[in-house]
């Protein structure tokens, strides 16, 4: 008989064998009794609490606890969430969810094509040279706003430190903000998306505000859910981790509108080592219940080992002693078969005594021992670590020690695979290795630092390839940003971290070296450079070395600065790092591309032009020259631009990123013909790069090709079928042809890719406007400027709808308020001129605004 499913509500053996082990967890009752009961309170009571914040020391249980509210909350049939430390970005973060509540059968559909759409627009981001920040003139009302808000064109980073307020004069942060909205998606004056093919034309800046782009996304679909759930239950481990990009997130989330509505029914649970700050989180004891987990009291340590066997009065004591009730340390040393005191040493006196006082075989001993140095554990990294050699699988040294190591009580599985020992039990290990076996210590380090160099070469093999999606991160844009890549900055970063625990002072200087390069690849949407800062300090920590430790932390704090932050750190290097003339040519680009990604054009073309004076012959000062040059867009400096693209070709000779460079430069000075040349050359040496295809396609249509524009547009969608800038200027090749359904069909389609929807209602007004659908065109450009009403382009193309209609002064206000939001809007001038002379009779509908350059 084959297998048949269980019968509803009976349990299946895998639950119930959890459940058993779940019996063994001891203490903590009143913690689970206060969360237990909350479910038993309506969110309407005032007794209800919304949030509990669990706190205390490395070691007192917190991540135990948590699992076990976890387990509470889905037996009270709540959906149920747990994140960690290991997604360090808001969108995954976000990521992890979706896929918890997916595994629970409770899809956030809404969450994942907003993801989906928001990882495009990230591998681009990393992937393409920044786009022109818009013409020179004078900035929107929308950059005025935000510069006199106190953003200081940093995108709404929450913390904004004091160098930035007082460097950035208010005029140059107006043309930041505006640049930032041009470089990630400018809708002000460009129609249906920004003029740069990797945009999109779905929000102003959807990878500097990825809170604001892909939460409404998740409140939307929590509200959904929260009609089919009894509860809603979000836990965030390690939060003294997370806290720097979640904790102002989260405060927004739970008491703002900002997001939307969060449904009554959820409850955030937040596990790290510190309270929460009153300062952020006023008025907490309204909704919030703290929790703080101090080490166990005597009756809660004494019920663990009695469970676990224990129970001789001067063996208990000696533990308690010696752990100082930390619950991680008395489960470790409560292994049964201690007789007498002397069964259990002294923490200081020998680590692995202390651990593994019974496990009598001297090699697992000393495997234990040797895979403390790796930050985190797998069978290939065993290997290296106890010097098994590389073989891996069932039946191998490495398979069978990896095996017995996880069943340890001080080893964890880690969110994304793998294991980690716990930073208690690591750190005295650690100790004892560097202290009593220096040369173990190193010659262990650099077997394991080998380890993930090969590791990462293969990678780079691999990626090289070409199987890379769609080779954004393997081709001439991320050969001048090593750190870019997500998959391949994860081994780096251990690979790293190996190299300074055996050798730190030798290391330093290469480590900081490539601190320029990490800075080169931070954006909002990725802690890149945090991550390198990271390995520093953890390196520092652990090897003792007060010099490294203490370069990681300033670094770490000039990073809270978050958008102008690895331009501080790069102060840092050029100041003191050490560096040779390489190091500082890599310096110098990577602060340049963080001053364009402000706005802060001068400073950008000042730095990269420092790099070319240092070395005339790297390619990527004359790449960051020739982009920003283009971006300021003054007299001379799209020639110029051209030059310092051309020896960017002499040195990366045959590179598909020059020919597009040029080709784009074309086009953005008008030359469309030169455009198509080098476009097409751009295509030949890379067939399946889809932004190629997208700017070619651009160009035919203006060059009067509209057959072979959407040919183009759609051998890119093939290619990237999530390409929203692609639907959009395709669907606006449809509308120019009288191909309406089509033109709306793929702008359906772009809706559908992204939970930004400003710029798509922006364009869907103007396909209807120009099959003279105006009371339609009209509903859609209102639902276009109550996103943002800001959205001087909508304001336009509405006025000749209501023109259309016979509605002449209301057509003459929305031109006279795109010209007060945006003095140098000409089209709008234009329009504005024509109706004040002789306005059109009514119902005439051919007037199309120009698309961008």
């Amino acid at each position: 008989m084959g297998w048949t499913a269980r019968r509803p509500g009976r349990p299946s053996m895998q639950e119930l064998i959890r459940r058993r082990g779940r019996s063994g967890f001891v203490g903590r009752q009143h913690e689970l009794r206060v969360f237990r009961e909350n479910f038993d309170v309506p969110p309407e009571d005032d007794r209800h609490r919304f949030l509990f914040c669990v706190h205390g020391p490395a070691g007192v249980g917190k991540t135990s606890l948590v699992r076990e509210l976890s387990q509470l909350a889905r037996d009270r049939g709540a959906l149920v969430a747990r994140v960690d430390e290991t997604a360090d970005s808001l969108p995954r973060v976000l990521t992890e969810i979706a896929a918890q509540f997916e595994r629970q059968e409770r899809r956030l559909k809404t969450l994942e094509r907003a993801l989906a759409a928001y990882r495009q627009r990230a591998r681009e981001a990393a992937a393409a040279p920044p786009a022109d920040p818009g013409a020179p003139g004078a900035s929107s009302a929308g950059a005025r706003f935000a510069a006199r808000a106190g953003v200081v064109g940093l995108g709404m980073v929450p913390v904004v430190g004091p160098f930035a307020a007082a460097a950035v004069d208010p005029e140059q942060l107006e043309r930041g903000a505006d640049g930032l909205r041009e470089r990630f998606g400018n809708r002000r004056r460009g129609g249906a998306g920004d003029d740069e093919p990797g945009g999109d034309g779905a929000g102003p800046g959807p990878l500097l505000e990825p809170e604001r782009t892909l939460t409404p996304a998740l409140t939307t679909d929590l509200a959904s859910a929260a009609d089919t759930a009894p509860w809603l239950v979000l836990l965030f481990d390690t939060y003294e981790r997370t806290a720097p990009f979640l904790d102002r997130w989260l405060r927004d989330l739970m008491t703002t509108d900002r997001y939307g509505e969060l449904p009554a029914n959820t409850v955030v649970v937040l596990s790290g080592q510190r309270p929460l700050d009153p300062q952020l989180w006023p008025d907490l004891r309204d909704f919030a219940r703290d929790l703080p987990l101090s080490p166990f009291t005597e009756d809660e340590a004494r019920g663990l080992l009695a469970a676990k066997g224990v129970t001789e009065e001067p063996v208990v004591a000696e533990v308690l002693r010696l752990s100082g009730r930390l619950p991680v340390l008395v489960s470790t040393l409560a292994e049964p078969g201690a007789r007498v005191p002397a069964d259990v040493h002294d923490p200081s006196a020998g680590a692995v005594e202390r651990f593994l006082r019974w496990e009598p075989d001297p090699v697992r001993r000393a495997a234990a021992l040797d895979c403390a140095l790796p930050r985190r554990l797998d069978e290939e990294v065993v290997g290296a670590a106890t010097g098994a050699g590389a073989g891996t699988g069932p039946g191998t040294a490495a398979a069978e020690a990896y095996a017995w190591l996880r069943t340890l009580p001080f080893v964890t599985d880690r969110g994304e695979g793998g294991a980690r020992y716990h930073d208690v039990v690591r750190a005295p290990m650690l100790r004892l290795r560097r202290n009593s076996a220096p040369r173990k210590w190193a010659a262990g380090h650099t077997r394991l630092a080998a380890a993930f160099a090969a590791r990462r070469r293969a990678y780079e093999r691999e990626d090289g390839s070409g199987r890379g999606g769609h080779g954004h991160t393997s081709r001439g844009w991320a050969a001048g940003r090593p750190w870019s890549g997500a998959a391949w900055r994860a081994l780096r970063a251990e690979e790293l971290y190996h190299e300074l625990c055996a050798h730190p002072g030798a290391a330093l200087a290469g480590a900081l070296r490539e601190g320029a390069d990490a800075c080169h690849a931070q954006t909002r949407y990725e802690a890149v450079a945090r991550e390198w800062a990271r390995v520093l300090v953890d390196a520092g920590e652990d090897t003792g070395d007060e010099r490294l430790r203490r370069w990681g932390e300033q670094c770490l704090t000039a990073l809270a600065d978050e958008r102008l932050g690895p331009a501080r750190v790069v102060d840092l290097l050029l100041a003191r790092g050490g560096l040779d003339d390489e190091g500082r040519v890599a310096a110098y680009n990577a602060r340049g591309w963080c001053s364009f990604g402000a706005g802060m054009l001068e400073q950008a073309i000042e730095d990269h032009a420092r790099a070319v004076e240092l070395d005339p012959d790297d390619p990527w000062g004359h790449h960051g020259l020739a982009v920003t040059l283009r971006a300021r867009g003054g007299p001379g400096d799209h020639a110029a631009a051209l030059r310092h693209i051309d020896r960017c070709g002499e040195l990366l000779p045959g590179a598909a990123l020059v020919a597009r460079e040029r080709g784009e430069t074309y086009r953005r000075a008008g030359r469309h013909e030169e455009a198509l040349a080098e476009l097409d050359r751009a295509h030949d040496l890379a067939p399946d790069e889809p932004l190629t295809l997208g700017s070619r396609a651009q160009v035919k249509h203006v060059l009067g090709r509209p057959q072979d524009a959407l040919a183009d547009f759609g051998q890119a969608l093939t290619l990237w079928p999530d390409y929203t800038w692609a639907l959009m200027r395709r669907a606006h090749v449809h509308s120019v042809l009288g191909d309406t359904r089509a033109a709306l069909a793929d702008l359906d389609r772009a809706e559908r890719l992204t939970s930004e929807g400003t710029g798509i209602a922006g364009e869907r007004g103007n396909v209807l406007r120009f099959a003279g659908r105006h009371e339609e065109a009209l509903a859609a450009y209102d639902r276009a400027l109550a996103l943002d009403p800001g959205y001087t382009w909508a304001l336009g193309s509405r006025a000749l709808s209501h023109e259309a209609l016979g509605h002449t002064d209301l057509a003459r206000a929305d031109l006279e308020r795109a010209l007060e939001l945006d003095p140098g809007y000409g089209w709008a001038r234009e329009q504005l001129d024509r109706l004040r002379e002789a306005p059109r009779p009514a119902g005439a509908g051919d007037q199309q605004q120009q698309m961008p350059p």
